[in-house]
């Protein structure tokens, strides 16, 4: 049986809209600041975020890096085929290793692809292995990023 989550759209009114595009800009800054960047207040903002974060649509926050000025110079990203339709356990093994960035199951050739980063070939050479002993892992297809013109999933333009 194929567990598939099905995740219900939250609707976003206008307050929802500005209020996410300034936590995507810097989710560091003070309610009253976030506040007065929109133009209501404070109680609003609070209000709009519990709302927001009871349900699910911010799931935490965090930092953006620059990777490679913290040594991660090498970004790949893995395509993976997977048998006998093991294709989720499989890839929510992926998903735990900590040089993974982002799993997802595709359309196409191959089963899934794998955004990961690492500091020296040999620490890549290791994750491919990895994914390779992997019991149901039958083959890999790993490109190496050359140049990164744009890294944001902030969709900032969009909200």
């Amino acid at each position: 049986m194929i567990n598939v989550q099905v995740i219900a759209v939250f609707a976003l009114d206008d307050i929802d809209r500005r209020l996410l595009r300034e936590l995507l800009k810097d989710s560091k800054r003070s309610y009253r600041e976030l506040a007065k960047s929109i133009g209501v207040s404070a109680a609003t903002v609070i209000n709009h975020i519990q709302r927001l974060e009871s349900a699910g649509v911010i799931t935490g926050y965090t930092v953006r890096l620059d990777h490679e000025r913290i040594g991660y110079e090498l970004t790949v990203i893995t395509e993976i085929t997977v048998s006998k339709g093991k294709l989720l356990e499989t890839e929510e093994e992926i998903a735990k290793i900590p040089n993974v960035c982002a799993v997802y199951d595709v359309t196409g050739l191959t089963d899934a692809m794998i955004i990961a980063k690492f500091k020296s070939r040999r620490n890549l050479s290791n994750f491919t292995k990895k994914l390779l002993a992997m019991p149901y892992v039958e083959r890999t297809n790993t490109h190496v990023v050359l140049t990164t013109m744009k890294e944001d999933f902030r969709m900032l333009q969009d909200l």
